[in-house]
C-alpha cells in the first residue's frame, strides 16, 4: 500500500475550503428556513388584521 505525503499547508487549505463550503451550505439552508417562517408569520398577521 502506498502512502502519500501531503504538505501541511495543502491539508490545512483543503480543510479550510471544506469547512467554508459546509458553513455556506448551512447558512443558505438557515436563511431559507427563517425566510419561509418569517413570511408565514407575516401572512398570518395580515390575515388576522384583515
Amino acid at each position: 500500500m502506498k502512502t502519500y505525503k501531503i504538505s501541511t499547508s495543502k491539508l490545512v487549505a483543503r480543510f479550510d475550503n471544506d469547512l467554508k463550503n459546509l458553513l455556506m451550505e448551512d447558512l443558505k439552508a438557515f436563511r431559507e428556513r427563517t425566510q419561509f417562517s418569517s413570511n408565514k408569520q407575516k401572512a398570518a398577521q395580515q390575515l388576522s388584521a384583515a
